[in-house]
Protein backbone atom coordinates (compact mmCIF):
# COMPACT_ATOMS: atom_id res chain seq x y z
CA UNK A 1 0.00 0.00 0.00
CA UNK A 2 3.05 2.38 0.95
CA UNK A 3 4.38 2.14 -2.45
CA UNK A 4 1.03 2.28 -4.22
CA UNK A 5 0.59 5.73 -2.32
CA UNK A 6 4.24 6.92 -3.33
CA UNK A 7 3.51 5.98 -7.09
CA UNK A 8 0.40 7.89 -7.18
CA UNK A 9 2.17 10.97 -5.51
CA UNK A 10 4.89 10.44 -8.36
CA UNK A 11 2.31 10.55 -10.59
CA UNK A 12 0.47 13.66 -9.86
CA UNK A 13 1.26 15.98 -12.73
CA UNK A 14 0.35 13.25 -14.54
CA UNK A 15 -2.80 12.56 -13.49
CA UNK A 16 -3.75 16.53 -13.04
CA UNK A 17 -3.17 16.44 -17.23
CA UNK A 18 -4.93 13.83 -17.30
CA UNK A 19 -8.32 15.38 -15.39
CA UNK A 20 -8.07 18.82 -17.17
CA UNK A 21 -8.24 16.98 -20.53
CA UNK A 22 -11.10 15.44 -19.44
CA UNK A 23 -12.60 18.79 -18.10
CA UNK A 24 -11.91 20.42 -21.79
CA UNK A 25 -13.31 17.71 -23.52
CA UNK A 26 -17.04 17.96 -21.59
CA UNK A 27 -16.37 21.75 -22.09
CA UNK A 28 -16.39 21.19 -25.38
CA UNK A 29 -18.92 18.68 -25.66
CA UNK A 30 -21.38 20.83 -23.73
CA UNK A 31 -19.92 24.39 -26.36
CA UNK A 32 -21.35 22.55 -29.58
CA UNK A 33 -24.18 20.14 -28.66
CA UNK A 34 -22.49 16.70 -29.65
CA UNK A 35 -24.03 13.84 -29.35
CA UNK A 36 -23.55 12.06 -25.64
CA UNK A 37 -23.77 8.63 -26.94
CA UNK A 38 -20.45 8.16 -29.23
CA UNK A 39 -18.40 10.94 -27.08
CA UNK A 40 -18.85 9.20 -23.96
CA UNK A 41 -18.29 5.47 -25.55
CA UNK A 42 -14.62 7.28 -27.06
CA UNK A 43 -14.21 8.72 -23.49
CA UNK A 44 -14.74 5.51 -21.79
CA UNK A 45 -12.19 3.81 -24.50
CA UNK A 46 -9.48 6.74 -23.68
CA UNK A 47 -9.98 5.95 -19.73
CA UNK A 48 -9.52 1.93 -20.44
CA UNK A 49 -6.66 3.13 -22.25
CA UNK A 50 -5.27 4.89 -19.48
CA UNK A 51 -6.35 2.70 -16.61
CA UNK A 52 -4.12 -0.19 -18.81
CA UNK A 53 -1.06 2.19 -19.55
CA UNK A 54 -1.28 3.06 -15.94
CA UNK A 55 -1.64 -0.23 -14.67
CA UNK A 56 1.47 -1.53 -16.82
CA UNK A 57 3.81 1.47 -15.50
CA UNK A 58 2.57 0.61 -12.06
CA UNK A 59 3.64 -3.03 -12.58
CA UNK A 60 7.23 -2.16 -13.90
CA UNK A 61 7.59 0.08 -11.71
CA UNK A 62 6.80 -2.41 -8.68
CA UNK A 63 9.25 -4.87 -9.82
CA UNK A 64 11.63 -2.23 -10.10
CA UNK A 65 11.12 -1.13 -6.79
CA UNK A 66 11.70 -5.17 -5.33
CA UNK A 67 15.08 -5.27 -7.34
CA UNK A 68 15.76 -2.12 -5.87
CA UNK A 69 14.38 -2.80 -2.03
CA UNK A 70 16.49 -6.34 -2.65
CA UNK A 71 20.02 -4.62 -3.71
CA UNK A 72 19.57 -2.44 -0.71
CA UNK A 73 19.17 -5.23 1.69
CA UNK A 74 22.63 -6.69 -0.09
CA UNK A 75 25.44 -6.37 2.27
CA UNK A 76 27.70 -6.15 -1.07
CA UNK A 77 26.72 -3.58 -3.19
CA UNK A 78 26.48 -4.44 -6.99
CA UNK A 79 25.34 -2.86 -10.30
CA UNK A 80 25.24 -5.95 -12.12
CA UNK A 81 21.10 -6.51 -11.16
CA UNK A 82 19.76 -3.16 -11.76
CA UNK A 83 16.86 -2.76 -13.33
CA UNK A 84 17.26 -1.56 -17.42
CA UNK A 85 17.09 1.92 -17.26
CA UNK A 86 14.19 3.62 -19.28
CA UNK A 87 13.41 7.08 -18.27
CA UNK A 88 16.37 9.58 -18.29
CA UNK A 89 15.83 9.94 -14.42
CA UNK A 90 16.16 6.13 -14.42
CA UNK A 91 19.70 6.55 -16.55
CA UNK A 92 20.75 9.31 -13.62
CA UNK A 93 19.51 7.18 -11.11
CA UNK A 94 21.59 4.20 -12.23
CA UNK A 95 24.56 6.46 -12.98
CA UNK A 96 24.69 7.00 -8.80
CA UNK A 97 24.22 3.25 -8.34
CA UNK A 98 26.97 2.41 -9.86
CA UNK A 99 29.24 5.29 -9.45
CA UNK A 100 28.56 4.04 -5.34
CA UNK A 101 28.79 0.61 -6.39
CA UNK A 102 32.35 1.20 -7.84
CA UNK A 103 33.32 3.51 -4.38
CA UNK A 104 32.14 0.36 -2.15
CA UNK A 105 34.44 -2.19 -4.05
CA UNK A 106 37.12 0.06 -4.10
CA UNK A 107 36.87 0.77 -0.44
CA UNK A 108 36.72 -2.66 0.18
CA UNK A 109 40.05 -3.47 -2.02
CA UNK A 110 41.89 -0.75 0.12
CA UNK A 111 40.66 -2.17 3.25
CA UNK A 112 41.26 -5.77 2.94
CA UNK A 113 44.97 -4.91 1.58
CA UNK A 114 45.62 -2.46 4.74
CA UNK A 115 44.43 -5.52 6.55
CA UNK A 116 46.94 -8.05 4.58
CA UNK A 117 49.52 -5.67 5.20
CA UNK A 118 48.90 -5.17 9.03
CA UNK A 119 48.58 -9.45 9.68
CA UNK A 120 51.83 -9.63 7.79
CA UNK A 121 53.28 -6.83 9.34
CA UNK A 122 53.04 -8.20 12.75
CA UNK A 123 53.32 -11.73 11.77
CA UNK A 124 56.77 -10.48 11.00
CA UNK A 125 57.09 -8.84 14.41
CA UNK A 126 56.36 -11.70 16.08
CA UNK A 127 58.91 -13.63 14.54
CA UNK A 128 61.71 -10.89 14.90
CA UNK A 129 60.84 -11.23 18.82
CA UNK A 130 60.89 -14.60 18.87
CA UNK A 131 64.60 -15.26 17.55
CA UNK A 132 65.94 -13.28 20.27
CA UNK A 133 63.74 -15.08 22.90
CA UNK A 134 64.51 -18.61 21.62
CA UNK A 135 68.23 -17.81 21.78
CA UNK A 136 67.85 -16.44 25.52
CA UNK A 137 66.33 -19.99 26.20
CA UNK A 138 69.14 -21.90 24.88
CA UNK A 139 71.65 -19.87 26.72
CA UNK A 140 69.63 -20.13 30.43
CA UNK A 141 69.39 -23.71 29.72
CA UNK A 142 72.97 -24.10 29.56
CA UNK A 143 73.60 -23.70 33.11
CA UNK A 144 70.75 -24.94 35.45
CA UNK A 145 70.28 -22.60 38.46
CA UNK A 146 67.00 -21.46 40.16
CA UNK A 147 67.45 -18.02 39.07
CA UNK A 148 67.67 -19.46 35.41
CA UNK A 149 64.93 -21.61 35.73
CA UNK A 150 62.61 -18.61 36.43
CA UNK A 151 63.92 -16.44 33.67
CA UNK A 152 63.11 -18.72 31.42
CA UNK A 153 59.46 -19.11 32.49
CA UNK A 154 59.15 -15.14 32.18
CA UNK A 155 60.61 -15.61 28.93
CA UNK A 156 57.73 -18.61 28.35
CA UNK A 157 55.30 -15.67 29.27
CA UNK A 158 56.44 -13.14 27.08
CA UNK A 159 56.87 -15.59 24.06
CA UNK A 160 52.72 -16.83 24.94
CA UNK A 161 51.85 -13.11 25.05
CA UNK A 162 53.54 -12.85 21.91
CA UNK A 163 51.87 -16.13 20.16
CA UNK A 164 48.79 -14.78 21.66
CA UNK A 165 49.15 -11.25 20.03
CA UNK A 166 49.32 -13.70 16.58
CA UNK A 167 46.35 -15.30 16.98
CA UNK A 168 44.38 -12.49 17.87
CA UNK A 169 45.55 -10.67 14.58
CA UNK A 170 45.23 -13.73 12.44
CA UNK A 171 41.49 -14.45 13.95
CA UNK A 172 40.58 -10.34 12.92
CA UNK A 173 42.04 -11.00 9.45
CA UNK A 174 40.85 -13.93 7.47
CA UNK A 175 42.04 -17.37 8.87
CA UNK A 176 43.51 -18.22 5.51
CA UNK A 177 46.60 -19.36 7.16
CA UNK A 178 45.27 -22.75 7.85
CA UNK A 179 47.35 -25.62 7.01
CA UNK A 180 44.86 -28.49 7.00
CA UNK A 181 46.37 -31.88 7.80
CA UNK A 182 45.85 -35.47 9.71
CA UNK A 183 47.89 -35.38 12.82
CA UNK A 184 47.63 -37.52 15.64
CA UNK A 185 46.16 -36.00 18.82
CA UNK A 186 48.53 -38.08 21.32
CA UNK A 187 51.16 -35.90 19.85
CA UNK A 188 49.81 -32.26 19.57
CA UNK A 189 48.78 -33.01 23.29
CA UNK A 190 52.14 -34.52 24.72
CA UNK A 191 54.12 -31.52 22.68
CA UNK A 192 52.18 -29.22 24.73
CA UNK A 193 52.44 -30.82 28.04
CA UNK A 194 56.76 -31.11 27.22
CA UNK A 195 56.31 -27.04 26.56
CA UNK A 196 55.46 -26.76 30.07
CA UNK A 197 57.57 -29.02 31.56
CA UNK A 198 60.19 -26.46 33.46
CA UNK A 199 56.59 -24.92 34.91
CA UNK A 200 55.44 -29.02 36.14
CA UNK A 201 58.87 -29.46 37.55
CA UNK A 202 59.22 -25.50 39.05
CA UNK A 203 55.96 -26.19 41.07
CA UNK A 204 56.09 -29.55 41.61
CA UNK A 205 53.21 -30.50 40.65
CA UNK A 206 51.49 -33.98 39.27
CA UNK A 207 50.54 -35.14 35.77
CA UNK A 208 48.31 -38.16 35.07
CA UNK A 209 47.93 -38.13 31.66
CA UNK A 210 45.58 -40.90 29.55
CA UNK A 211 46.40 -40.42 26.03
CA UNK A 212 44.46 -41.73 22.86
CA UNK A 213 45.62 -43.22 19.78
CA UNK A 214 43.27 -41.49 17.43
CA UNK A 215 44.30 -39.13 14.40
CA UNK A 216 42.23 -35.41 13.75
CA UNK A 217 42.09 -33.27 11.18
CA UNK A 218 43.11 -29.94 11.93
CA UNK A 219 45.62 -27.35 11.56
CA UNK A 220 48.09 -27.84 14.31
CA UNK A 221 49.24 -24.56 15.41
CA UNK A 222 45.81 -23.42 16.30
CA UNK A 223 44.93 -27.09 17.97
CA UNK A 224 48.13 -26.61 19.79
CA UNK A 225 47.02 -22.78 20.84
CA UNK A 226 44.24 -24.12 22.44
CA UNK A 227 45.79 -26.98 24.45
CA UNK A 228 49.23 -24.61 25.51
CA UNK A 229 46.09 -21.97 26.76
CA UNK A 230 44.48 -24.62 28.83
CA UNK A 231 47.36 -25.93 30.09
CA UNK A 232 48.98 -22.43 31.18
CA UNK A 233 45.85 -21.36 33.16
CA UNK A 234 45.74 -24.57 34.76
CA UNK A 235 49.01 -24.41 36.09
CA UNK A 236 49.01 -20.89 36.18
CA UNK A 237 46.04 -21.35 39.18
CA UNK A 238 47.03 -25.05 40.68
CA UNK A 239 49.05 -24.15 44.05
CA UNK A 240 52.46 -26.22 44.31
CA UNK A 241 52.43 -29.92 45.03
CA UNK A 242 48.84 -29.54 42.98
CA UNK A 243 47.82 -32.41 40.87
CA UNK A 244 46.85 -31.77 36.62
CA UNK A 245 44.94 -34.52 34.67
CA UNK A 246 44.21 -34.62 30.87
CA UNK A 247 42.15 -37.15 29.81
CA UNK A 248 41.71 -37.76 25.90
CA UNK A 249 38.54 -39.84 24.74
CA UNK A 250 36.55 -40.89 21.73
CA UNK A 251 32.69 -40.60 21.54
CA UNK A 252 30.06 -43.10 19.64
CA UNK A 253 29.40 -39.96 17.66
CA UNK A 254 32.38 -39.65 15.43
CA UNK A 255 34.21 -37.06 18.14
CA UNK A 256 37.17 -36.47 20.56
CA UNK A 257 37.11 -35.38 24.32
CA UNK A 258 39.71 -33.52 25.51
CA UNK A 259 39.55 -32.92 29.35
CA UNK A 260 41.69 -30.72 31.30
CA UNK A 261 41.69 -30.60 35.18
CA UNK A 262 43.08 -29.14 38.08
CA UNK A 263 42.73 -28.98 41.64
CA UNK A 264 43.69 -25.40 42.24
CA UNK A 265 41.90 -22.66 43.49
CA UNK A 266 38.57 -22.66 41.15
CA UNK A 267 36.57 -19.83 39.40
CA UNK A 268 33.66 -18.16 41.27
CA UNK A 269 30.24 -19.42 39.50
CA UNK A 270 29.51 -15.55 39.01
CA UNK A 271 32.27 -15.56 36.67
CA UNK A 272 31.71 -18.46 34.67
CA UNK A 273 29.51 -17.25 31.99
CA UNK A 274 32.29 -14.35 31.33
CA UNK A 275 35.12 -16.33 31.00
CA UNK A 276 35.03 -16.60 27.05
CA UNK A 277 34.67 -12.71 26.69
CA UNK A 278 37.52 -10.81 25.10
CA UNK A 279 39.80 -8.63 28.27
CA UNK A 280 37.98 -10.24 30.46
CA UNK A 281 39.73 -11.17 33.79
CA UNK A 282 38.57 -12.85 37.06
CA UNK A 283 40.42 -10.30 39.53
CA UNK A 284 38.73 -11.58 42.90
CA UNK A 285 40.30 -14.48 43.93
CA UNK A 286 42.47 -15.34 41.64
CA UNK A 287 46.31 -14.78 41.98
CA UNK A 288 47.20 -11.42 41.11
CA UNK A 289 50.95 -12.04 40.38
CA UNK A 290 49.78 -14.57 37.75
CA UNK A 291 48.71 -11.64 35.50
CA UNK A 292 46.57 -12.50 32.00
CA UNK A 293 45.19 -10.70 29.29
CA UNK A 294 41.79 -11.99 28.96
CA UNK A 295 42.17 -13.03 25.42
CA UNK A 296 43.34 -16.67 26.03
CA UNK A 297 40.14 -18.31 26.70
CA UNK A 298 37.66 -16.09 24.26
CA UNK A 299 40.72 -16.67 21.55
CA UNK A 300 40.92 -20.80 22.59
CA UNK A 301 36.58 -20.60 22.01
CA UNK A 302 36.81 -19.02 18.73
CA UNK A 303 39.22 -21.46 17.82
CA UNK A 304 37.07 -24.41 19.26
CA UNK A 305 34.15 -23.74 17.37
CA UNK A 306 35.93 -23.06 14.04
CA UNK A 307 37.21 -26.47 14.22
CA UNK A 308 33.11 -27.45 14.64
CA UNK A 309 33.40 -28.58 18.06
CA UNK A 310 32.48 -26.68 21.96
CA UNK A 311 34.52 -25.72 24.84
CA UNK A 312 32.69 -26.09 28.32
CA UNK A 313 33.74 -25.24 31.69
CA UNK A 314 33.37 -26.43 34.93
CA UNK A 315 34.24 -24.96 38.57
CA UNK A 316 34.54 -25.47 42.14
CA UNK A 317 35.79 -22.30 44.21
CA UNK A 318 38.37 -23.92 46.18
CA UNK A 319 38.31 -27.28 44.70
CA UNK A 320 39.73 -26.75 40.87
CA UNK A 321 38.75 -26.48 37.20
CA UNK A 322 37.40 -28.91 34.44
CA UNK A 323 37.33 -27.70 31.08
CA UNK A 324 35.94 -30.13 28.50
CA UNK A 325 36.47 -29.75 24.35
CA UNK A 326 34.42 -31.69 21.84
CA UNK A 327 36.10 -31.68 18.89
CA UNK A 328 34.80 -33.62 15.29
CA UNK A 329 37.37 -36.39 14.44
CA UNK A 330 37.23 -34.97 11.18
CA UNK A 331 37.27 -31.09 12.13
CA UNK A 332 35.36 -28.91 9.23
CA UNK A 333 37.78 -25.29 9.51
CA UNK A 334 35.30 -22.46 9.32
CA UNK A 335 36.84 -19.32 10.62
CA UNK A 336 35.12 -16.53 8.23
CA UNK A 337 36.36 -13.63 7.52
CA UNK A 338 35.04 -10.20 9.44
CA UNK A 339 33.83 -7.11 7.72
CA UNK A 340 36.05 -3.98 9.14
CA UNK A 341 33.62 -2.22 11.28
Amino acid sequence: MKFFLDFIRSRVITLVCIIIAAAIFAVVLSLYNLPSEPVLYALLLSLAAVTAIGAVTFIKAYRKHNILTRLANEITVSADNLPKAISADDKDYGRLIRTLSDYCISLKEKSANSLQATNEYYTMWVHQIKTPISAMRLMLQSEDSESNRRLSDELMKIEQYVDMALCYVRLESSGNDLVIKHYSLDDIVKKSVRKFSTQFIGKKLSLDYKELDTDVLTDEKWLSFIIEQLLSNAIKYTPDGGQIDIKLMKTQHDSVIINISDNGIGIPQEDIAHLFERFYRVEKSRNQDAGGTGLGLAIAKELVEAHGGSIKIDSVLGQGTSVTIELPVACRIKIEKKELK
